[in-house]
């Protein structure tokens, strides 16, 4: 029988925590970016979690994932460019665009450095780009990828993508290319490699893909599964657990302009209300601004007029910066 105190130890321990800030992990091959966030979240015992942009199941790197009231800067991190590094291997295309697919059409022909590098310029810059079937857009309501599962033929619309670099990194053998790109929101580099392989004639598909940026946010900085795992158990190495690996929410607009209030005016905004950009030498701001006070995350508010009007509120008073 168990005892009542081991029931309420249990629902302690089930409890579910504020934690805010930004976990850069460094997603594993075979996890959905679902399961991650589920499992970091689990981790923390956080109330609030979600990822700035989808990383596939078989690609690895840099997930961003937003805890608590980091979640309100997701999107200035998903608008952010991406980076990846990833290898095409040559005279397959696959129904999947990446290894897992099974082949639909295939050549002996092989590119040779000197061909992809002339084809280079034509896939930088703004390109349209079909996304791949296999992918998360939806069509009438339901996930391509689990329409092209159930064998129906998913016609999807060309869009506008920005590939701002393109670089032929290496040529380890004749099948394989690797790349990197750094590219905008809703670029695909499994479409990507498709369309590189059909515009040489050689047909191609990605074997492997690691994304290395995502906004303001790079490679360097990852936290792996296993060292947030051992952080965050009993004996776990880290001083402050889990917590001490966390980047700050203000981490996540780092792109935005930025600006100091007196406690009075961060008062005013934290109300709902705007508040006057004042005096001769008030900052010429337009559009979202990142706002703070000593050194503490205030609010988003938008500049324009000569005032601030707040948009979104950050309640992170009383937290200790990770």
């Amino acid at each position: 029988m168990t005892s009542p105190l081991a029931g309420h130890h249990q629902q302690r321990k089930r409890e579910r925590r504020d934690v805010h800030g930004w976990l850069l992990l460094d997603k594993p091959v075979g996890m959905t970016s679902t399961h991650a966030v589920s499992a970091v979240k689990r981790l923390f015992q956080a109330k609030r979690a979600g990822h700035a942009g989808t990383l596939d199941p078989l690609a690895s790197g840099l997930l961003p994932i937003a805890l608590g009231e980091a979640t309100k800067t997701v999107p200035f991190v998903m608008d952010g460019r991406k980076v990846y590094r990833f290898t095409v291997r040559w005279g397959e295309e696959r129904d999947t665009d990446d290894a897992e697919g099974r082949v639909v059409a295939s050549s002996a022909a092989r590119p040779t450095a000197t061909d992809i590098g002339a084809l280079i310029p034509r896939f930088s810059g703004t390109i349209e780009q079909v996304p791949p079937r296999f992918s998360a857009i939806k069509v009438d309501g339901e996930r391509a990828y689990d329409l092209a599962r159930d064998g129906e033929v998913v016609e999807l619309e060309p869009r506008p993508v920005d590939i701002h670099r393109l670089d032929l990194v290496a040529t380890p053998d004749p099948d394989h290319t690797e790349f990197t790109a750094e590219c905008g929101k809703g670029t695909y580099v499994r479409a990507l490699a498709r369309d590189l392989g059909r515009a040489l004639g050689c047909f191609g598909h990605v074997t492997a893909l690691r994304r290395t940026g995502v906004g303001p946010f790079r490679e360097a900085d990852t936290v792996s599964l296993e060292r947030l795992q051992a952080a965050a158990s009993p004996d776990g190495g880290e001083a402050r657990g889990p917590k001490s690996l966390l980047a700050p929410v203000a981490a996540g607009l780092a792109g935005l302009p930025a600006l100091t209030v007196s406690r009075a005016d961060a008062g005013r905004l934290a109300r709902g209300q705007a508040v006057l950009l004042r005096g001769r030498d008030a900052p010429i701001l337009q559009g979202i601004i990142a706002v703070s006070t000593q050194g503490e995350l205030i609010a988003l508010a938008e500049a324009g007029q000569g005032e601030l009007r707040p948009r979104r509120i950050f309640n992170l008073a009383g937290q200790v910066a990770p």
